[in-house]
């Protein structure tokens, strides 16, 4: 067969498929490669925004948490603890800096890898506006951390007690128990915060409950010499029904 110049047998078919496939599989890793490189380039600039505000928050610094916010930067961001800003904002009880986090969509049941929530920094520090703004954006009053403690043991142990009336209010179960049999009334009976006992033992705590170690409310401030605790406790003992 006379040739007309033109490759059109089958091993010339074959050889321009290969061609061909050859000639794509280029063009697609081009097009694979520029992808990456344009999605790395900006989650890099993304992350720089996010470790921005993360730096503020830890920074004390409530008008570069603003302004990464207004960069763009993920609400939710954590550090390598696993901590929000969030979290960080309100462990430094830094309302200032919570505030606007809140309002940009602040995921409120975010724990560290502790298990420490915002509601339970809160409730350690006392902030009852930012624990009332958190409760009222569907925080977890019941949530416990890897110490097997809650808001109200920390707001408790701390002496907090407008803290503790206000997750009392929200349901929390006054002789819920914790870690090792822990009450809410035991942390603030062995810290010695007799007007936290007095507001649990008014919501109804029971002063007869034992730990794991055989241990009242009332042996716990005995044993750190907690006069007026002792004597809010030994008053409320005198009136319990077994």
């Amino acid at each position: 067969m006379k040739s007309t110049g033109l490759a059109t047998g089958p091993a010339a078919s074959r050889r321009a498929q290969r061609s061909m496939r050859a000639i794509g599989a280029c063009l697609i890793g081009a097009a694979m490669l520029m992808a990456t490189i344009r999605a790395d380039a900006i989650s890099d600039a993304e992350l720089a925004t996010n470790a921005r505000l993360l730096a503020s928050a830890r920074n004390d610094d409530a008008v570069g948490v603003a302004r990464a916010l207004h960069e763009g930067a993920a609400v939710d961001s954590r550090n390598r603890l696993g901590e929000t800003g969030l979290l960080i904002a309100l462990r430094k009880n830094r309302t200032d800096m919570a505030k606007p986090l809140l309002d940009a969509g602040a995921n409120v049941n975010l724990a560290a890898i502790n298990g420490v929530t915002p509601l339970m920094a809160a409730a350690y520090a006392g902030n009852l506006d930012m624990m009332r703004a958190l409760i009222a954006r569907g925080a977890d009053i019941a949530a416990v951390d890897r110490l097997g403690k809650n808001a109200i043991t920390y707001a408790a142990g701390e002496g907090h007690t407008a803290a503790v009336r206000e997750l009392l209010a929200h349901g929390v179960d006054p002789n819920a128990v914790y870690h090792n049999d822990l009450t809410a009334l035991m942390w603030a009976a062995g810290y010695g915060h007799a007007d936290t006992a007095r507001a649990l033992i008014a919501a109804g705590a029971r002063v007869d409950l034992v730990d794991n170690r055989g241990k009242s409310a009332l042996d716990m401030a005995r044993e750190f010499k907690h006069a007026e605790t002792i004597e809010v406790l030994e008053q409320a003992t005198r009136g319990v029904v077994h």
